[in-house]
């Protein structure tokens, strides 16, 4: 069984169906790398049959990442599994992930085949990916609602035909702990073959036991476990990596085994992922959340001052978290700036530095003291916005109990050209969105609005996010700014730009509603 849990990431592909997490390649990309700092075995770059920008960006990955695994995931489909090839062939290490649903209620309904078609495509398709590498991967759908039976029979097909890694999901969240550890062992029990195949995990956190069936099946045997960081993924989301691998580390007196991450590491790529995406992590959320190692408890705050271990079972700085912050103001140089950008992760290079640091200086003339969590708002918001296609040139708001709150915006429209225009609102934010549609002219629907601050006092930066929706599709953008009215009109431009990045309407509803105007 080996000696340590593998972690297959699959942040990129299950986390991306998150909905309104639509990455673009440069986002995945930058997320690829950070994933590769942490130490992730393997990962998952995205289903390449599903669009051309998910196919590059599974190539782009794969050509970029050499000290981890990439694998692209394919239906058991013949083109799906040569386009997959054609994404990953050129890692280090590529990884075909072939997938085929099990259970009676999918083939019934989804598949529409009998068992022993499915059986057969199981070997056909299997057998198509190992003819071109010799790290395939196999999975049966809703495995956890299968026959054990049938499932062993097509398990042990899967290995005769090439798969050297099992992947046994609970794809709907279905399972419990105990259950799930058992359909492990039957597997290790059942299955021919079996030691020539690791057995890899996948759950979904539809009940809220995701974390606690991938510890199960660890017990049991399982030597994978497939996660995302932050617990992003497909409804109510995937195994969180930074769970499952603490509490390796963490109960190893328990579990025996440990992971390769470099745990000092958590916590950038789980603001990476945050800012990127804009899936804001909980304030509670284990390991990674706001208030995982804060104390409000008077009995909590004197036992923790008098020994960390009394309340606290991980030093936060395991995770990459800093007891103390560094305080940075406007005094502060550029070389101190880049090294505190440097110790917290971030490596930019010289023009996207100058643009960091004037942001920063900005910043420090509004605030007195600069914390981490500030500069890492500071920061991703700026690299959101170093590749827009609209721009947020200039915003001024009127506002009161007794004035109708009225909105200008002015922005740097794709062509170039600077446009402004004037809107009145239930409120400032209202306004200013108004004057943005009226800028861009596409009609989409505000789904949710958040303002959270990044950290405590009267002169906190405000960080907002959005998302919209536009003919079915979820957009997410997020700003930082000390003033929430810029935030938002910020974030919100954000949330149009990935629109457009995704939807060649919006050009053509730009150019439509400038043209109404003249």
């Amino acid at each position: 069984m080996g000696d340590h849990v593998r972690i297959f990431d699959t942040t990129l592909r299950d986390g991306e169906q998150s909905p309104g997490a639509t990455l673009n390649v440069e986002e995945k990309l930058e997320i690829a790398l950070q994933l590769e700092r942490l130490g992730v075995d393997t990962i998952e770059a995205g289903f390449p049959i599903t669009s051309q920008g998910d196919f590059d960006a599974v190539s782009l990955i794969a050509d970029k990442i050499k000290n981890a695994g990439v694998a692209g995931l394919a239906r058991g489909v013949a083109a799906d599994i040569d386009r997959c090839w054609d994404a990953v062939k050129k890692a280090e290490s590529p990884r075909i992930h072939v997938f085929v649903s099990s259970s009676d209620i999918h083939l019934a309904h989804q598949m529409r085949k009998s068992r022993d078609e499915v059986l057969d495509m199981t070997r056909a398709m299997v057998g198509r990916a190992a003819k071109y590498l010799s790290d395939v991967e196999f999975s049966p759908m809703d495995a956890s609602r299968s026959d054990p039976a049938y499932l062993f029979e097509m398990l042990s097909i899967a290995i005769e035909a090439g798969a050297r890694t099992l992947n046994i999901p609970d794809t709907v969240g279905y399972a419990y702990p105990e259950e799930y550890g058992n359909l492990i062992r039957a597997i290790l029990a059942n299955v021919r073959d079996i030691d020539k195949a690791v057995i890899s995990v996948h759950c979904h956190d539809d009940l809220g036991l995701a974390t606690a069936n991938s510890l199960a099946a660890v017990k049991a045997g399982a030597r994978q476990i497939e996660c995302t960081i932050n617990g992003i993924g497909e409804r109510a989301g995937n195994t969180s990596l930074e769970e499952v691998v603490m509490a390796l580390r963490t109960r190893r007196d328990v579990f025996g085994v440990d992971t390769r991450i470099d745990a000092t590491q958590i916590y950038r790529t789980s603001r990476l992922v945050s800012s990127r995406t804009g899936m804001v992590v909980q304030p509670n959320k284990a390991i990674v959340g706001a208030n995982a190692f804060a104390h409000m408890s008077g009995i909590h705050q004197d036992g923790v001052l008098k020994e960390r271990t009394t309340f606290e079972i991980m030093d936060p700085k395991d995770v990459g978290l800093a007891e103390s912050a560094i305080v940075l103001g406007k005094l502060s140089g550029r070389h101190g700036f880049k090294q505190r950008l440097e110790e917290l992760g971030y490596h930019l290079d010289t023009e996207d530095l100058n643009r960091a640091f004037m942001r920063f200086k900005q910043l420090a003339d509004q605030k007195r003291d600069i914390t981490d969590r500030d500069i890492e708002a500071l920061v991703s918001d700026q690299m959101r916005t170093d590749d827009e296609t609209f721009r947020l040139d200039h915003i001024q708001v009127i506002c009161g109990d007794h004035a109708v709150p009225t909105a200008t915006v002015r922005m740097i429209a794709p062509d170039g050209s600077v446009v402004t225009r004037s809107a009145t609102g239930t409120g400032p934010v209202d306004a200013a969105y108004k004057a943005i549609d009226g800028i861009v002219g596409v009609q989409v629907r505000l789904n949710e609005y958040v303002v959270q601050a990044v950290t405590a006092g009267i002169d906190a930066l405000g960080e907002v996010t959005v998302r919209i929706q536009h003919e079915g599709r979820v957009y997410s953008g997020q700003s930082a700014n000390t003033d929430v009215v810029v935030a938002s009109a910020r974030a919100y431009v954000t949330a149009l730009n990935r629109l457009r990045d995704h939807s060649a309407d919006l050009g053509s509803e730009y150019a439509h509603a400038q043209a109404a105007t003249v």
